[in-house]
């Protein structure tokens, strides 16, 4: 198995991030895949094999940790492709959620 769940929702509260440079406060850590929920249960074959999927995002996937639980809520495209080169950890930004 890839991720620990896959999701078609997000269910923790709205945060205040929303741009790229939100995102780009929180340093990137290591994250398993394993332990990752999707938020999204659908994935575009167009964008996973693009190679220039990240030009105009940010280069980390954007996860969100909530009730001790991580929610891989922007690159899903970023983490399989990573799964499908046999990596089982990513490097994403995690905003936390329980540290409120």
């Amino acid at each position: 198995m890839i991720f620990r769940a896959v999701g078609d929702s997000r269910p923790y509260p709205e945060h205040e991030l929303s741009s790229p440079r939100d995102w780009s406060a929180i340093p990137p850590s290591q994250v398993k895949l394993d332990q990752l929920v999707t938020t999204k249960s659908t994935l575009d074959l167009e964008t996973l094999l693009s190679e220039d999927s990240t030009f105009f995002g940010d280069l980390f996937p954007h996860v969100v940790r909530y009730r001790n639980v991580l929610y891989l809520e922007d690159g899903l495209h970023r983490a399989l492709r990573s799964a499908l080169h046999h990596r089982s950890v990513i490097h994403a930004r995690v905003l936390d959620l329980d540290a409120d």
